[in-house]
């Protein structure tokens, strides 16, 4: 399974999924590659915001080694699921996929919790360390019900 987490820079949202989910499928032994990617490209080759890291370590995940990058029309072709943290997000990834956009794959991260209700991850860049720890418990909470459901999957699978 091939997961990318978007957002729009790709510095705060985006980053603390891929980092918890990539720590939770290692520890459920899932073989999932797992990236991130920002829609807007502003800053492109930068590590995730120092607030992203900060509360990334309380937790004991080290994401520093990041690096943003920008949401490509291939990323629709190379994923198998592709997750978005917000409706803007939603319209970026549709205008930059064009005819190549495949709604099959793409859905609200928070979907996984909150099924159909398309909510959107709040953006911390604007606020304080507050608002990163609660971003970290959503995206965390979020992670967890997705490694479950995946669990779910594989034995269902088996049977």
């Amino acid at each position: 399974m091939r997961i990318l987490m978007v957002c729009l820079g790709n510095i705060c949202r985006s980053p603390l999924a891929e980092g918890i989910l990539k720590h939770k499928a290692a520890l459920a032994g899932l073989q999932f590659t797992i990236d991130s990617a920002g829609t807007n490209g502003i800053h492109v080759g930068e590590a995730p915001h120092h607030l992203s890291q900060k509360v990334a370590k309380k937790h004991g995940l080290d994401i520093g080694s990041q690096v943003a990058r920008k949401f490509i029309k291939q990323d629709m072709h190379h994923y198998d699921k592709i997750y978005v943290m917000a409706r803007d997000v939603m319209e970026d990834v549709k205008q930059i996929s064009g005819s190549d956009f495949d709604p099959g794959k793409v859905d609200y991260f928070l979907n996984i919790l909150y099924p159909s209700q398309n909510k959107d991850v709040p953006d911390p860049w604007y606020g304080d360390e507050d608002g990163y720890d609660e971003v970290y418990d959503l995206i965390d909470a979020t992670c967890t019900k997705l490694i479950e459901q995946s669990l779910v999957s594989l034995k269902m699978q088996n049977i």
